[in-house]
């Protein structure tokens, strides 16, 4: 029976706390313990500097798959002049899409991971509150970390949205076409990365004010919610 049940999603995670009723917590510093060592655990895969090293590694896989298939969209206005220069776009964009195909799902793969760390990061923090464990949830230099480098990615994506397109009609160049669908796929790739890392920074950020919070803020807040 046990071999033919389904293993865990994601079984190198601390799990979820258990229900209620099956919680077996001896006394509550042994509870505080376990929420310690779980949200610790949880943070790090969430914030920590192996994570982050991954991101940029996903992004810097995303933007050589796509210019490998930028080679092709820049000599498409010479293919009929150059056939050569065409076949070897049609290689490197084959090599490209390679590259690119795998680094998009290893990016979405990393979001739902993500969302189910956070998840899990919800619940045990909910059990309970704990002044040191909750002060070291913050994180301030990881997410800070992550802030400002998104905001980059962000911003420099949004430039070569715009400056891309207007410097093309500019010179008015031959490959024209080419080079703003090359320029705009660059930054729509650092702009929606840039996103994804925001939402993570911001997310943690608010989680950790909350926890941090005074308990009579905290019930305030919960009880009277400010009106939209």
């Amino acid at each position: 029976m046990s071999r033919r049940t389904a293993p865990p999603r994601l079984p190198q995670l601390p799990p979820p706390p258990p229900p209620v009723e099956l919680r077996s917590w001896p006394d509550r510093e042994a509870l505080l313990a376990d929420r310690a060592v779980a949200l610790g655990d949880l943070s790090r895969r969430l914030l920590g500097g192996g994570r982050l090293a991954l991101f940029l590694t996903w992004l810097a896989l995303l933007q050589l798959g796509w210019g490998m298939v930028g080679v092709l969209l820049t000599s498409l206005s010479s293919a009929l002049s150059d056939p050569i220069s065409m076949l070897i776009g049609l290689i490197a964009a084959g090599l490209g899409l390679g590259v690119l195909g795998p680094a998009v799902w290893l990016t979405v793969r990393s979001v739902r991971r993500d969302r189910v760390v956070r998840e899990r990061l919800v619940l045990w923090a909910a059990l309970d509150r704990h002044g040191p464990t909750d002060a070291r949830l913050r994180a301030p230099a990881l997410s800070v970390c992550w802030l400002l480098l998104s905001a980059v990615l962000c911003g420099l994506g949004l430039f070569l949205g715009f400056a891309v397109p207007a410097g093309t009609a500019t010179t008015r160049s031959g490959d024209g076409y080419g080079m703003v669908a090359y320029g705009m796929g660059i930054g729509l790739i650092l702009w929606i990365n840039g996103l994804i890392g925001l939402n993570k920074a911001v997310a943690h950020y608010r989680l950790a004010v909350r926890l941090n919070a005074p308990p009579a803020a905290r019930s305030a807040s919960s009880a009277h919610p400010r009106p939209e």
